[in-house]
């Protein structure tokens, strides 16, 4: 009479517990990575800002009503910002929001101060790549109007912004 093996000799308990070893390591590995890597994609007052979103939808129709319309140039390599403003309004100062789509914390912001009329300049802080979202309003506590639109930097030509257009 043969006397049966130990299971520790077989085969298939240890490709089972080999599934469940590499179901923990890769569980752990993701959690550490998420922990690690947290990008900060998730306001954490998006109830808030779901609820703002219709004021942002009334600055873009009133920059329509406006007839708002900015030429947008980045230089690229000494980070001067020029913004050529046509329409109705024409405030002392522009606030230049660059937001980056997927790192919040590479997000820019530039101040443009008026030198004539309609003709703002600022600075970069540094030179910019790949695509951005671009926000152009007043630099007032309560902006009564917006542009907004897309750049793949770095570019030549300059971005035309137009009220309730989102493409470059």
């Amino acid at each position: 009479m043969t006397t049966p093996r130990p299971w520790y000799k077989e085969f298939w308990p240890w490709f089972l517990l080999g599934i469940l070893g590499m179901a923990v390591v890769m569980g752990v590995t993701f959690l550490v990575f998420s922990i690690v890597a947290f990008d900060g994609t998730v306001e954490d007052d998006y109830y808030k800002r779901g609820l703002a979103i219709n004021q942002v939808l009334e600055q873009d129709q009133h920059a329509a009503e406006l007839d708002m319309q900015a030429s947008l140039t980045i230089d690229d390599l000494t980070g001067d910002v020029v913004v050529d403003l046509q329409g109705e309004s024409r405030p002392e100062q522009l606030r230049l929001d660059l937001i980056f789509p997927t790192q919040g914390n590479r997000d820019q912001q530039v101040m443009l101060e008026r030198v004539r009329n309609g003709h703002y300049v600022g600075q970069l802080p540094r030179a910019l790549q790949y695509r951005w979202y671009v926000h152009l309003q007043p630099a007032v506590d309560d902006p009564d109007w917006r542009l907004q639109g897309e750049i793949e930097l770095p570019r030549k030509a300059p971005l035309t912004l137009r009220a309730n257009s989102q493409t470059p």
